[in-house]
């Protein structure tokens, strides 16, 4: 009766599978714990006091500051990620915006000129109307 009971050790293949999956919940860990402290330090709600007791429970005692914060207030880790990646998108979208105009700013004053252009031909300005705008025009003052 003395039966030799074999581990995944035993056995290459099973031991490499069995170091594969122990490296990615290792690394399944560290995300989750830094998901958790980029959230501590996201949420707008908590004080100062708050985030700094969230911050040493996770520290101190990872595994049950982890877990505690996910039940007590993982159901709006969520959403202030999506609130953020929603406020950095508009973000993104206005300086867009912005460095559109900038560079729309002068196809505006090509248009503006244009349009002087055609007042001059049709004889609603003079010579020198007409220069003084477009003066005005080329130095960003408007028309």
């Amino acid at each position: 009766m003395s039966a030799e009971t074999y581990l995944a050790y035993d056995f290459p293949l099973l031991s490499a599978f069995w170091t594969i999956l122990i490296f990615f919940l290792w690394v399944m860990w560290f995300v989750l714990l830094f998901r958790v402290v980029l959230d501590i330090f996201r949420d707008d709600d908590l004080s100062g006091g708050a985030k700094a007791g969230w911050l040493v429970f996770t520290i101190l005692l990872p595994f049950l500051g982890v877990f505690v914060y996910v039940v007590a207030r993982g159901k709006n880790m969520g959403r202030r990620e999506a609130a953020q990646a929603r406020a950095q998108q508009e973000a993104f979208d206005d300086y867009i915006r912005e460095a559109a105009k900038g560079t729309g700013g002068s196809a505006g004053r090509v248009d503006e000129l244009a349009r002087l252009s055609e007042i001059k031909a049709r004889g609603d300005i003079t010579d020198e109307e007409y220069r003084r705008a477009k003066e005005m025009v080329l130095s960003g003052h408007g028309t």
